[in-house]
């Protein structure tokens, strides 16, 4: 067969069928006993199992792959298994390869999210799911040549290879979430229209970071006490057809403050850094907005003023629901920095029928600042009669800059229509607004209403 067609078969109707190395099985007859649930072999339909295989260590056992064999109806042809020849005019060509796992938002620049079913089942996120924004093509960096340029003021200036960023500074860690300021976009979209990338739920994830203090390599800059607002600029390696790079930047006082722990990282999860999460180095701003945590990194610079970056000038900011695109003044907006307290349920999935019983309701909740979350509400009602979740145990303490995780279990009787609503509060007891309508704007950024799940119980 050829991969066009095993991708012909998807779903329980046309058969699903999967690919493991050279042999294509069709595994329609095992989706119900899949001791992940449906929900998680479905994922790998119509294509390679070897990506998701991956990600959990049981399927290596050998068990697995005897079972696997009594489902085997043919082989791939040959000819199919080939690479399509690369397009060398394609600013693009050079990306990497990504997780089939990823739910693509854009391919070109890629943007992509892991589905909800996979969003939660770990509270580190496996870099081959975490979430990506580009904005521009993904630049290809020798780290051996790698050159990190920060300019004091006055005219001081640093170069640092990578080896000089990890042997000269003191290596620091930290699990923080990130999350993109369109984040849940497709929910204000359903309002009214609004102009970006229609994220769903999954532009947030959370990792384990390593590396230098940005606070360090300041000071070794030379960089004093300063008066005043001043800024610290970044500018990545990643640039567009007329050579701009993509830029931002956050306030010196958070750059300096050594409990804010901005990184300058080249470790994810104990891995070095993949190349669509910005291989060899980015920033890591815990707490703060993900655009402002740049990858690629090719220059830190301590200004007067904020980034004259498009991205931080001209996008990234909110605005009251009666601005349009004939009226907005991007300059009289502050740059998003702290993102405000979200969650969102990621199983059951919206338009489930789940089985009467006992039901289980699984998401995420996270606030920036790094204020703690300290409870979830649920509903199954529409938000009439709440309960609370149970906050899983972190694997770590110290400041909340990383998510929680949460469950509900719930018994839930036959035949009934449920529509599940979270909402989470914060330890400055911030809590998430009911509705959209009163925060939608025409970027549609900050999208943090209730999140609501109708399901069926069957």
């Amino acid at each position: 067969y050829t991969r066009a067609e095993v991708a012909q078969h998807r779903t329980p109707s046309d058969r699903v069928w999967v690919t493991h190395g050279t042999d294509v099985f069709d595994v329609t007859d095992f989706v119900e006993l899949h001791p992940g649930g449906p929900d998680k072999i479905l994922l790998a339909a119509g294509g390679a199992l070897e990506p998701f295989w991956a990600l959990y260590a049981v399927h290596s056992q050998p068990h697995v792959l005897e079972l696997l064999r009594d489902y085997k109806v043919g082989e791939l042809s040959p000819e199919d298994a080939a690479p399509p020849p690369a397009d060398t005019e394609d600013p693009f060509a050079g990306d990497p390869p990504r997780h089939p796992a990823l739910r693509v938002n854009s391919l070109k620049p890629f943007n992509g999210e892991p589905p909800p079913e996979l969003l939660t089942q770990s509270f580190l996120t496996p870099n081959e799911l975490f979430f990506t924004r580009n904005h521009l093509p993904v630049p290809a960096v020798e780290p051996g040549s790698y050159r990190l340029r920060v300019e004091g003021p006055g005219g001081r200036t640093l170069s640092l290879s990578l080896a000089e960023l990890r042997q000269r500074f003191p290596k620091h860690e930290v699990t923080a979430t990130l999350q993109c300021a369109g984040n849940r976009r497709s929910e204000m979209s359903r309002v009214r229209p609004v102009k970006g990338l229609a994220w769903d739920i999954g532009a947030i994830s959370t990792a384990r970071w390593g590396g230098a203090r940005l606070r360090d390599v300041l000071l070794a800059a030379g960089l004093g006490d300063k008066s005043g607002e001043w800024h610290v600029c970044f500018e990545g390696l990643d640039t567009d057809a007329s050579g701009t790079p993509y830029g931002a930047s956050i306030p010196l006082e958070r750059a300096l403050s050594a409990e804010a722990e901005v990184l300058l990282a080249y470790e994810m999860n104990g891995q070095e850094l993949p190349r669509d999460h910005g291989f060899p180095v980015r920033v890591v701003v815990p707490g703060v907005v993900g655009a402002r945590s740049v990858k690629w990194l090719r220059s830190v610079a301590v200004s007067p003023s904020e980034s004259p970056s498009h991205w931080q000038q001209n996008d990234y900011k909110g605005f009251c629901p009666s601005v349009d695109w004939d009226s907005v003044d991007f300059g009289s907006a502050p740059a998003i920095q702290e993102l405000p307290v979200q969650s969102a349920i990621t199983e059951p999935r919206p338009g489930a029928a789940v089985p009467a019983g006992e039901l289980t309701v699984k998401g995420y909740a996270w606030s920036g600042g790094g204020r703690e979350v300290v409870r979830v509400d649920v509903s199954l009602d529409g938000g009439r009669t709440w309960r609370v979740a149970e906050l899983l145990p972190r694997p770590e303490r110290g400041r909340g800059w990383a998510w929680a995780l949460w469950e509900l279990r719930a018994p839930v009787a036959a035949g009934t229509r449920l529509e599940l609503v979270c909402k989470a509060v914060d330890r400055s007891y911030n809590v998430q607004p009911d509705s959209v309508g009163p925060i939608w704007n025409l970027r549609g950024v900050l999208s943090n209403a209730w999140h609501r799940v109708p399901v069926t119980v069957t």
